[in-house]
């Protein structure tokens, strides 16, 4: 499985390009003028100053003048660097900015991506993805629908990041073999910007999907409001996926129609199935394996609270298992060469970014100041502007976890004080903080973003037309499910 790519690669050591540069330029350039700016009325000293940390850690994820993951490391330096103190004027030390960096999500992830191999190396990804070309056909528009579908149905129990990951490897290994130059096929496109689109959409049928939305599910926990049960979940997540991602195929067909008409014959197809012979005793045991894993998950909605149904813990055992003698799928050595360890520390980064944002006030002044007025509006409308404002914010903030750990805890404050169930505000924030789809910024895109069969902006036009229904099925489904689980 190839590694998920978190930017283009900082060149040969001790060669910086004029793009670099420039990126690092700007970003201390801009960093130094919103630090100069007044502090905004009702932000205190600390968030003013984190705000100025987020901006300038944007124009170099932005400008790829640093791997992303060491922006992160730089950003979580920043803050007792630039004397960052809590809404409390306590210090944020960097002992505190690192503590707050550990968190249950980064054991989960780092779980899915051995779940991931353990597809890839049984030969499972491979076998899945020709069984559903068998079914499919050669036809290349019906590629693009295999790829997004398949992306989606696995991206629903096996996080987001690794998914894309399963997907691309099977992916590039089509376009190797039709010659398919980089940047310069529509069909190209379709694929490798299918894969993470189809892994968003795909994300949100259950919680398992996204590290996102369990991020946002102990938010709302840790706020002392018992979360909705991952069947719940499922109430608003299928329906979700079911009915996005046709529309989300055929807006990528329409946009990019491909220009090759197929991908070879059905006898190409069945000798490459035929080549997998039948199905191994190691493929079943990820089968068998999965199998439990999802059944202990949906479990949970009639034993919360107990261990042994928790989504963290059952990931946990469940990739443990696979390492146990007479199960053993892979060594250490193995599955770490394949594990997204930037991916990981990204998610360390913003985990700490997150809880400064709400220790500095900076979270609940940004949701306020743009969402505040919307107590007391109609409630179609009100969700429709938290989620919409959830899309956007990906602009300013393209990582996911961050935009739900910047709004979670102020946007519930205010449905409380709108005297709603603070999760009916909350849950648009977690169901559409995974719709990172205007731009390759989010851990999801920049995958397959890398290997360069898509440019930064030809996400845009499709992102943006699924993200203008992403906003309505969800303001939809929340109006129509809220009831019947007792949020409305």
């Amino acid at each position: 499985m190839s590694k998920p790519t978190m930017g283009a690669p900082a060149g040969q050591a001790g060669v910086s390009s004029p793009k670099e540069l420039f990126g690092i330029i700007a970003a201390a350039v801009t960093m130094v003028i919103v630090l100069l700016l007044p502090t905004p009325e009702g932000l205190t000293p600390g968030g003013h100053k984190l705000a100025a940390i987020f901006i300038s850690a944007l124009v170099l994820w932005s400008t790829e003048a640093l791997p992303m993951a060491v922006t992160v490391v730089l950003v979580i330096a920043l803050q007792p660097l630039l004397g960052l103190r809590t809404a409390a004027d306590a210090p944020i030390s960097i002992g505190a900015a690192i503590s707050n960096s550990i968190s249950p999500i980064f054991f989960f992830v780092m779980v899915m991506y051995f779940v991931a191999f353990a597809w890839v190396k049984t030969g499972l990804a491979s076998r899945f993805a020709y069984w559903m070309i068998s079914i499919a056909g050669t036809n290349t528009k019906r590629i693009v629908w295999v790829f997004m579908g398949g992306s989606a149905l696995i991206s629903s129990v096996v996080s987001d990041v690794p998914c894309a990951a399963i997907f691309m490897g099977v992916g590039l290994g089509i376009l190797e073999r039709l010659k398919v130059a980089p940047g310069q096929s529509n069909f190209g496109r379709c694929i490798m910007l299918g894969i993470p689109l189809g892994a968003l959409i795909g994300g949100v049928a259950t919680p398992a999907g996204s590290s996102v939305n369990l991020i946002g599910l102990n938010m709302i926990k840790q706020a002392g409001v018992e979360p909705i049960s991952f069947l719940t979940w499922m109430m608003i997540g299928v329906p979700m996926a079911l009915v996005l991602l046709p529309i989300a195929v055929i807006t990528m067909l329409l946009i990019y129609p491909p220009e090759i008409k197929t991908i070879g014959s059905d006898e190409d197809i069945k000798a490459a199935r035929a080549q997998l012979g039948p199905m191994s005793g190691n493929e079943v045991k990820v089968l068998i394996i999965m199998a439990v894993m999802m059944t202990l998950w949906i479990s949970s909605t009639w034993f919360p609270g107990s261990p042994y149904f928790d989504t963290y813990t059952v990931a946990l055992v469940g990739a443990t298992v696979m390492f146990l003698p007479g199960i053993r799928l892979f060594t250490w050595s193995e599955v770490t060469k394949n594990t997204g360890w930037d991916v990981l520390l990204l998610i360390m980064g913003i985990s700490s970014l997150g809880a400064a944002s709400n220790t500095t006030g900076l979270a609940k002044w940004l949701a306020e100041t743009v969402l505040g007025d919307v107590q007391g509006s109609n409630m179609a409308l009100v969700l429709l502007l938290i989620s919409a404002f959830t899309v956007l914010i990906h602009l300013v903030m393209p990582i996911a976890p961050i935009i739900n750990a910047v709004m979670i805890p102020p946007i519930m404050a205010l449905g409380t004080a709108a005297g709603v169930n603070p999760m009916l505000y909350a849950l648009p924030v977690i169901f559409t903080a995974s719709c990172a789809m205007l731009l390759p910024l989010d851990a999801v895109p920049l995958v397959t973003y890398g290997k360069g069969y898509y440019k930064f902006f030809d996400m845009f036009k499709p992102g943006f037309i699924i993200s203008i229904v992403w906003v309505i099925v969800m303001t939809v489904l929340m109006l129509l499910i809220g009831p019947r689980i007792g949020l409305l």
